[in-house]
């Protein structure tokens, strides 16, 4: 029964179309769906509050000056609330975020804030605006293919210990056989030199190590991408205070024209050249 389950939950999440095998942008956003867009164009600010060390989110470039894909979508989220003038950009330590928030310097963080249960009794959120998938990665020769839970069967996955992947990896695909690893980078060396038969953890780390000059011509991703929240979280999301549900609203109204106007998939390649969908 375990194994049953496992096997209709990994071709459940192959089959949402959010996460469809051959996608190169991810989309989350329904288009027939009516969103509540509140009128807040009267606000005397809008304040985004971010740190400086989630590249690349945001980041600090050579100049000093803060740049990221999170600068540039809460600048798009300005424009599409017609608050340009009023806009504003905020760095801050990670710790500072939310009493900040609280204290009335920033109207709402984009730093990458999980929306955890306990957060939610603290803070709103928008809706998730990207999400990260988990991967397989094999050599470029390999025979993985969807659907995946057949092609790792009896296969060499190397995972790294004690991650969430490799709690999915035993979970989800209990017919592989588990190759663990204590770091990241000591799992791509070994399926370079084909001591594995292929890798699994997160998409955009996996993505990041595809498009390096350090995996050679060896390998690529196999099969689809798998979100399943209970291991892989529930996305990114912005947040503002707790009784702000007008501006969580509108910000939700205008992620999804940034979405709908092509617009996000634009950053999105720009800051992922390899998609890790």
């Amino acid at each position: 029964m375990i194994r049953a389950l496992a096997i209709f939950l990994a071709a459940l999440v192959v089959a949402t179309p959010a996460v469809a095998q051959n996608a190169q942008i991810p989309g989350f956003w329904d288009t027939r769906e009516r969103l509540e867009r509140p009128q807040i164009t009267n606000l005397p600010r809008l304040r985004f509050l971010t740190t400086v060390d989630f590249p690349p989110f945001n980041m600090l470039d050579a100049d000093g000056q803060l740049v990221g894909l999170h600068v540039e979508l809460a600048r798009d989220i300005c424009r599409q609330l017609a608050l340009d003038a009023v806009c504003q950009i905020q760095a801050l330590p990670w710790d500072e975020l939310i009493p900040a928030l609280e204290n009335g310097e920033g109207e709402a963080i984009i730093a990458g804030l999980a929306p955890t249960i306990e957060l939610r009794e603290q803070l709103a959120f928008s809706r998730a605006y990207l999400k990260f998938p988990a991967r397989f990665v094999g050599a470029r020769s390999s025979s993985l293919a969807e659907p995946i839970y057949r092609s790792v069967a009896g296969k060499r996955i190397g995972v790294v210990r004690g991650s969430t992947h490799e709690a999915m990896l035993r979970d989800l695909f209990p017919d592989a056989q588990p190759v663990v690893f204590s770091r990241f980078e000591a799992m791509t060396a070994s399926l370079q030199a084909g001591e594995i038969d292929a890798a699994f953890s997160d998409g955009m780390q996996l993505a990041f190590w595809l498009n390096g000059d350090e995996r050679g011509d060896c390998c690529d991703f196999a099969g689809g991408p798998y979100l399943v929240p209970e291991y892989t979280g529930q996305g990114l999301t912005i947040a503002v205070e707790l009784d702000n549900v007008a501006l969580a609203k509108a910000i939700d109204a205008a992620l999804r024209e940034i979405d709908a106007s092509g617009r996000f998939a634009e950053l999105y390649l720009r800051y992922f050249p390899v998609s890790f969908f």
